[in-house]
């Protein structure tokens, strides 16, 4: 039996998301000067967040490999939606 369902973290487009722990986070907004209001957001629905169990007001690195920088990281807080 073959699913229908679309995995999208097995898609080739697809960059690892992960929730940042307390200190991580706590670090990150530390080394920038900025707050949580200042990232960008990413919906909780977000398919990328599926499995994570991510919670309004976490912080999801996203790590995205490029043929030029290497590996780079994005940074988004989670939000309703």
């Amino acid at each position: 039996m073959v699913s229908d369902e679309f995995d999208v973290k097995r898609h080739i487009l697809y960059f690892k998301h992960e929730i940042l722990n307390n200190e991580e986070a706590n670090e990150l907004l530390e080394r920038y000067k900025i707050t949580k209001k200042k990232l960008p957001s990413i919906k909780k629905s977000d398919p990328g967040l599926s499995g994570l169990n991510a919670k309004v007001g976490d912080i999801v690195r996203i790590r995205r490999k490029s043929p030029t920088a290497g590996e780079s990281f994005y940074y988004r807080v989670v939000v309703n939606g």
